[in-house]
């Protein structure tokens, strides 16, 4: 998720890169254009100058540094032309669907091409009249062999549009640099009529730039909160990174035709939605912030080593990624708690139960580990496939399991060893992150996250048992006594409720088609599936939701109905066994009627207040 290295050359740590640069090296240079942006098109010329002799090959990125899966980023990019110093043209030939192969040049090579991009996320490129939000590995072409050269960056720019970027820009703003190419795919860029709030922290720039239809006051209390955000995040690991030029960037786009996605990035994150700054959205946009905010020191510094380097021509996997954004999605929502924008219920509903009912309801977590989980990124990070699968039986996300996990390891860090999360985080940015801005990246192994907890908790025969039963093994953790000295229960959210546990698609003609059937659901062990047809439940036709929940209400869970279905080998009848309906959350005693008593009442606060304060007066 990180900055990467690319597979044809390992390239040095970018602070190093900064501080000691290769022998001077013509830079790649890059002009963008929009002169049809309305119509999603960007006009973009690359120009590599002292070239050896020898065709070049110029790629588009197939993966994208945060992403898992392949994109196949060459697929927008047409009206391919290139040149030589003089303006003669050359021969462009297509030796893959991924790049192009240009020939007979003099050691110029001016490469013009027009892309298409009308999706504005953390991914891709989206453009229009309005903006341009521009993922780079989705939108700048580059050369084998140039990846360790400077790059330069020039935008034609629509009038009212400025730019948002965690580039370098030079005096005048006129053109942005990358030390090479690694940090280019980097930088993720936004144009349009930016609203800029700009603060320090800690002797550090952070800079919202966003783009929103909202009012300049809406966008003054999102900073507010962004800020405390900031310094509850900073309170975990005792301060910010140094961020390369001593800047921070929310590049944040919540216009209308916005696809809902956050995408860290070394001293910036991509922040989009089209959900609004106000209201109950706004909630919801923050969770983005401190999610990917949180990401500064968890995986673009501290970085599992399965991630390096970072190869732009294939899917990238790693068995780590439960704890680079399972953990990270645990602190997400934290944060938003220890910043005063959840209070305690609003974070038992919004954040744990989720979690817990995921952990301990869903088929996957009871059959694979997280391991397994992280290793199925990329068939699941956004990745695209048309024919059918079975992941509701066999997958629960690297988010959830790993967050699920995240949650009991600091609880039993505060029950069992007098200590917290937070204090392993510290101990292993302190080996891992830290310093890796004065010597080369010290990544991290699956071992050296258990070592370190086995130092933490000063027990490595904890630490081992813990890995191996919930993080290589799958072993359930009893979430329910490990929350209850917090004073927060574990219950049905509807219990005594009969359900069939099913996703049914109603249709025009009174049927409903069944979605993927979970193991051990009703109509699993009915041996009905996806794509089946139920005709009639209990002799009823399944008009709507709203009749299927009032046949359910009459029945009681281990009643047994009669479901006449249209399956694969034809119409048969067959009963389906009601269940209870399986839902869990977690509630405050207080919300259960449950006297909390002062150690919960202790435990609770101590685990889920602010903690920029403490860490300011110390």
């Amino acid at each position: 998720m990180t900055m990467r290295k690319t597979a044809a050359l390992l390239l040095l740590a970018l602070p190093l890169a900064l501080a000691r640069p290769v022998q001077a090296q013509a830079p790649v240079q890059y002009n963008l254009s929009f002169p049809n942006a309305a119509h999603h098109e960007a006009r973009i010329t690359a120009t590599f100058r002292e070239l050896p002799a020898g065709p070049l090959q110029v790629r588009m990125a197939r993966s994208s540094p945060g992403r898992y899966a392949l994109h196949e980023f060459a697929k927008n990019v047409y009206d391919v032309q290139a040149t030589d110093s003089k303006g003669q043209p050359l021969s462009v030939v297509k030796p893959d669907p991924y790049g192009w192969t240009v020939a007979g040049h003099d050691g110029t090579v001016t490469f013009t091409y027009t892309l298409f991009g009308d999706r504005t996320d953390g991914t891709y490129a989206g453009i229009d009249a309005r903006h341009a939000h521009l993922n780079i590995p989705a939108t700048l072409a580059y050369a084998q062999g140039l990846e360790q050269r400077p790059a330069e960056v020039k935008f034609a720019l629509p009038q009212g549009w400025t730019v948002a970027s965690q580039l370098r820009p030079d005096a005048g703003g006129a053109t942005w640099y990358a030390p090479n190419l690694q940090y280019l795919m980097d930088s993720p860029t936004s144009l349009g009529p930016q609203q800029v709030r700009t603060w320090q922290e800690q002797g550090k720039t952070i800079e919202l730039q966003v783009l929103h239809e909202g009012t300049p006051a809406e966008l003054d209390a999102y900073t507010e909160q962004t800020k405390k955000i900031v310094r509850e995040a900073a309170a975990i690991f005792g301060g910010l990174p140094d961020y390369d030029f001593g800047r921070y960037t929310f590049v944040a786009n919540y216009l209308p035709q916005t696809s809902s996605d956050g995408m860290e990035h070394r001293n910036s994150t991509s922040l989009t939605s089209n959900r609004p700054l106000r209201g109950p959205s706004a909630i919801d946009n923050l969770g983005t912030v401190s999610h990917e905010f949180f990401h500064s020191w968890n995986v673009e510094r501290l970085r599992p080593q399965d991630l390096e380097p970072f190869d732009f021509q294939r899917a990238n996997m790693s068995s780590n990624l439960w704890f680079a954004e399972g953990f990270t999605q645990y602190y997400g929502d934290l944060l938003l708690r220890r910043a005063g924008i959840f209070t305690d219920e609003q974070y038992c509903q919004e954040a744990l139960s989720g979690v817990v009912d995921a952990m301990l309801t869903m088929p996957g977590p009871k059959r694979y580990s997280p391991v397994y989980m992280s290793q199925q990124a990329p068939f699941v990070d956004a990745a695209a496939a048309i024919d059918p699968n079975n992941r509701s039986n066999t997958y629960l996300s690297y988010y959830y399991i790993g967050a699920g996990n995240a949650l009991a390891l600091d609880l039993q860090l505060r029950q069992r060893f007098k200590s917290d999360l937070d204090t392993y985080m510290r101990a292993l940015w302190k080996e891992h992150g830290q310093q890796q801005n004065y010597a080369p990246a010290k990544p991290y192994t699956l071992r050296d996250l258990q070592r370190v907890l086995g130092q933490v908790t000063k027990d490595t025969t904890f630490a081992g048992q813990f890995f191996r039963q919930h993080i290589t093994g799958h072993e359930a953790h009893n979430y329910e006594q490990l929350l209850a000295p917090a004073g927060l229960l574990v219950r049905r959210a509807h219990a005594g409720q009969a359900t069939l546990e099913a996703r049914l698609q109603f249709n025009p003609d009174s049927s409903a088609t069944l979605g993927t059937t979970l193991l051990g659901s009703p109509f699993y062990l009915a041996g009905l599936d996806r794509e089946d047809v139920v005709l009639k439940l209990d002799g009823r036709k399944p008009t709507n939701a709203k009749e299927v929940q009032k046949l359910l209400a009459a029945h009681k869970p281990g009643d047994v109905i009669q479901v006449e279905a249209r399956a694969r080998d034809g119409v048969r009848t067959v009963p389906v066994t009601l269940q209870e309906n399986s839902d869990l959350e977690v509630v405050p005693y207080e919300k259960a009627d449950r006297p909390v008593s002062k150690a919960q009442k202790k435990f609770r606060d101590e685990w889920l207040n602010a903690k920029a304060k403490a860490t300011a007066k110390r």
